[in-house]
């Protein structure tokens, strides 16, 4: 059984460069700088960069969400890639994405709070369970790709050492771009196992590519109650349109923390070890347009801070998702277009000119949800209690469009996000 992965990809295009001979493997330079840690953090900080995040997802999620399609993305992955592109943006290009991405915390500030936010994440799950039989897992791995010789800056590389803890692949974008973006592909596919294939695709690296910024997220975890094949009978789902699709339908009987409130309800499904959880927000009937107009992250917020120990009779689909999303309209829409002009993008913090810029961002992801937990995979390319005497249960019966998230419970912060139209 595989596992839960992110993998984020930033591909920055500038200008052309002196030619190189082609290679079949990439050399690393690292900063002389380790990577920081632990992190001392000013109290607030890691609050405040979560905070940001996860309105940045749900930003996100409006300008993606068209029509009746399923939807599925990792906007923890997403935010953290462009947090490395972030760090060589100046001037409008970088107040543009601090506003777009909601990055309130100032310069060295942010990138000492990501790395701060990924360290604590590196200690979940000690002794929990995987989907497989491989334990409970959650690795964040960064690495990012520049043009052979090519003279970026050492303060830009030496703030992605000391908080991402990426060192430098070097390749030969200029004389054999086919090689180079083959040769990435090839670590997004190896760290996400297999799932993520191809995630640059043809002409997405091309002769004037000068860096390639790379993050993986992966992630395996079993329900810490988990759902037995036994139970699961097929049932009916209600789609929007008035029809009705047939799926197989989990059940089961527990306490899990719910929510009433206003036009949805809220249910939290923890993971074994109880530190990461699926949040599944579940309109009404004939409510979804409405709720999904007025979704923001304070309206989610507010759901899982009211969230209450509840007898409840789970009844949810099994579902298998894959989305494929073009994110440069999306980011361009929420505020940031210039980092897409090649004409006024800053980033001369990564090499001290005005030459780049970022030419397409692309999203792939994957999820599938069943009885015994949940397996997924993203990847971005951008081209830079109980009771001795229970209640009589809540009926929480999955039966209709849906949205749903998958948070670390002690930062609130929000690794995947997704909405499931059509289990079928």
């Amino acid at each position: 059984m595989r596992s839960i992965v992110a993998a984020v990809v930033i591909a920055t295009l500038l200008s052309a460069f002196a030619g190189c001979a082609p290679q079949a493997s990439a050399d690393e330079v690292r900063s002389s700088l380790a990577r920081e840690t632990p992190v001392a953090l000013p109290e607030g900080d890691l609050a405040a960069l979560v905070a940001g995040n996860n309105a940045f997802a749900f930003d996100l999620y409006r300008q993606v969400a068209d029509g009746s399609d399923n939807l599925f993305y990792s906007p923890y992955s997403i935010s953290l890639a462009l947090a490395m592109t972030y760090a060589g943006a100046r001037g409008v290009t970088e107040e543009e994405m601090s506003t777009a991405l909601h990055f309130d915390l100032p310069g060295e500030a942010l990138h000492t709070a990501f790395n701060a936010l990924d360290q604590e994440l590196r200690t979940r799950g000690r002794g929990a369970a995987g989907k497989d039989e491989e334990g409970f897992r959650l690795n964040v791995v960064n690495a990012i790709w520049g043009q052979r010789d090519y003279a970026f800056r050492s303060d830009f590389l030496n703030v992605l050492a000391r908080n991402y803890g990426a060192g430098l692949r070097v390749l030969d974008f200029q004389t054999a771009p086919e090689p180079s973006r083959t040769i990435i592909n090839e670590w997004v596919q190896e760290q996400t196992e297999d799932r993520i294939k191809d995630l640059l695709p043809q002409g997405a690296v091309d002769s004037l590519t000068r860096l390639v910024l790379t993050n993986a997220v992966y992630f395996n975890a079993a329900w810490q109650s988990q759902f037995q094949k036994e139970f699961t009978t097929p049932g009916q789902f209600h789609l929007l349109n008035g029809s009705d699709v047939s799926v197989p339908m989990m059940q089961q009987r527990a306490a899990f923390g719910y929510v009433r409130a206003g036009n949805f309800e809220a249910l939290e499904l923890p993971y074994d070890g109880r530190e990461l959880s699926m949040v599944i927000l579940l309109p009404s009937v004939d409510q979804f347009e409405a709720f999904e107009g007025g979704l923001d992250y304070s309206v989610v917020a507010g759901a899982i801070n009211a969230l209450d120990s509840t007898q409840v009779e789970v009844t949810m689909p099994r579902f298998k998702l894959e989305t494929s999303l073009k994110l440069s309209g999306a980011l361009s829409d929420l505020g940031m277009a210039a980092a897409f002009d090649a004409a006024r993008a800053d980033f001369s913090g990564m090499d001290g000119s005005r030459s780049l810029y970022i030419t397409d961002v692309v999203h792939k992801a994957f999820v599938d949800v069943d009885e015994s937990g949940t397996e997924a995979a993203a990847a971005t390319a951008v081209v830079v209690g109980t009771t001795s005497i229970p209640a009589e249960p809540v009926r929480f019966t999955v039966d209709r469009p849906f949205l749903f998230l998958i948070r670390d419970v002690g930062t609130g912060t929000i690794l995947f996000l997704g909405r499931v139209m059509d289990p079928a």
